[in-house]
């Protein structure tokens, strides 16, 4: 399980606003020598979300500090889809084009409109309940055990 700490910032209607507080740094390695930064520069085109909502299954209140929980491979599953997607459309939508068109400009639209499939395939995927269930973040309190530590899941 990937785990980060965070504090209960709000409770209304069943859901728990909360603010992670681990901060995230990557590798750690940004301000030493040969280090790349990419976390500084990602931060500077767009600051991470720190606060969103989530079931309170718990039953916390305001202040109250608690785990928040991903599955192992949850965030590289997503990745893998999410991106697999866009280059498997982009790929076919082009070699479709080239092949429909015999041309350059084809391909380039064939793979323009493989690339809009996926996008708008990635959208609908994003609101399937099946989906998201899968990329769940469960919340626990903090020292917490679950059955999943231990492969009873």
């Amino acid at each position: 399980m990937i785990e980060a700490r965070a504090v209960v910032v709000g409770v209304a209607d069943g859901q728990a606003r909360v603010r992670v507080i681990d901060r995230q740094e990557g590798c750690g390695r940004c301000d030493e020598p040969g280090g790349c930064r990419s976390v500084k520069l990602a931060y500077a085109v767009k600051p991470p979300v720190s606060e969103f909502s989530l079931p309170d299954t718990l039953g916390v209140s305001v202040g109250e500090e608690v785990a928040l929980r991903l599955h192992d491979g949850a965030s590289l599953r997503g990745a893998l889809v999410s991106y697999g997607i866009g280059a498997v459309a982009l790929i076919v939508g082009g070699g479709l084009g080239q092949l429909l068109g015999g041309s350059d400009g084809w391909a380039v639209a064939g793979a323009l409109i493989g690339l809009l499939v996926a996008f708008v395939f990635n959208r609908l995927l994003h609101r399937s309940r099946r989906w998201r269930g899968a990329l769940r973040v469960e919340m626990s309190r903090p020292g917490a055990v679950c059955a999943h530590d231990f492969g009873e899941a």
